[in-house]
């Protein structure tokens, strides 16, 4: 059965033993001083991404301990083409980039080195993403438009001390431009979303996963969602969940069925059948890394979703071109 945080407390406890559950916002605290295992096997990141009808545009600062990556990239899925990418590889980089540990309290994290100027600024409701990297300069301004966003702490069968604390918030409203190589790229509140997926923890060398999310209107309100399984013991938090206009709705286990190709369709469903989503791909962006001992590979396909969600109250929303991306990956690192 699912547990929910509502009360604050520790996402370690003294044992540096995770504390599993749920919430919808920023609940428990994160201590980096309180993990006990040892300091290369630590992992942090925040993801930012933002898409339109068209492109999207991601921007990555994280690192496992002994690697890190800074990255930005912007693509138009629709043609199926990378306009831009950057991407800086972190040797050892441990604790220096300082990654905050609550993403709902007002902080800066930003990256200034070779050239570099990627900066997160959080001040309340607004995210200002800015990054200025040989000719590629971006400046996006993200509003959250619902308070609810998705808390999960999830254990790992393999070893008490492992964990994944993540926070994805979806459901912001994203303007700005991207300017590279003479064109500028222009991102509307109207139709462009912005997301967060922020990760802290500990976990086995090998592990798997499907995810998705996305946002759009549905009946002149903010739709999303966050859906996933495969990674660590979910019995007690899963991170399905369903957001419209400034509510939010936990769903519990779905599954991801694909065909024998990535690129026919993907169906999302839940066990109770409040949730029936058929993605419709239009683009494959596969990465790949293989450094060392690192070799992972994630096939993140963006189109068409369209199918059912059923809310808390009973409603039935029919979701039609909710244009966003459910992805499969695989990961040594």
């Amino acid at each position: 059965m699912e547990k929910q945080w509502t009360q604050p407390g520790p996402v370690l406890d003294e044992k540096g033993r995770p504390n599993p559950g749920y919430s919808t916002r920023s609940v428990l605290k994160y201590d980096r001083r309180a993990i006990k295992a040892p300091p290369w096997r630590i992992k942090e990141w925040d993801f930012y991404q933002v898409t339109d009808g068209s492109h999207c545009l991601q921007f990555t600062i994280g690192h496992a301990a002994y690697a890190g990556m800074v990255s930005v990239m912007l693509f138009d899925f629709q043609k199926g083409e990378v306009l831009a990418q950057k991407e800086n590889f972190l040797v050892m980089p441990f604790g220096s980039l300082h990654m905050p540990e609550n993403t709902e309290t007002d902080h800066v994290l930003a990256y200034e080195k070779k050239g570099i100027d990627m900066r997160f600024a959080v001040e309340g409701d607004t995210r200002r993403l800015t990054c200025h990297w040989d000719d590629i300069e971006a400046d996006i301004l993200l509003t959250r438009q619902n308070p609810h966003s998705l808390v999960i702490n999830v254990p790992f069968d393999e070893s008490p001390r492992a964990f994944y604390y993540n926070h994805k918030i979806n459901c912001m409203t994203a303007e700005g431009t991207v300017r590279y190589g003479g064109q500028e790229y222009r991102f509307n509140p109207a139709d462009a979303f912005g997301l967060l997926d922020w990760g802290r923890g500990v976990w086995p060398f090998h592990n798997e996963w499907y995810w998705s999310n996305g946002a759009g209107y549905v009946n002149g309100e903010i739709f999303g969602f966050n859906l996933g399984c495969g990674f660590g013991n979910t019995s007690t938090a899963s991170e399905n969940i369903l957001f419209y206009g400034d509510t939010a709705h936990k769903l519990g286990e779905v599954s991801f069925a694909l065909g024998d190709d990535y690129m026919d369709p993907w169906r999302l469903q839940d066990t109770e059948g409040r949730l029936d989503l058929t993605l419709t791909p239009v683009y494959d962006r596969t990465t790949r890394t293989k450094v060392v001992w690192v070799d992972n590979v994630c096939h993140q396909m963006f189109g068409e979703f369209t199918g059912k969600a059923v809310l808390d109250d009973g409603t039935e929303l029919r979701i039609e071109n909710v244009i966003s991306f459910a992805e499969h990956a695989v990961n040594n690192w």
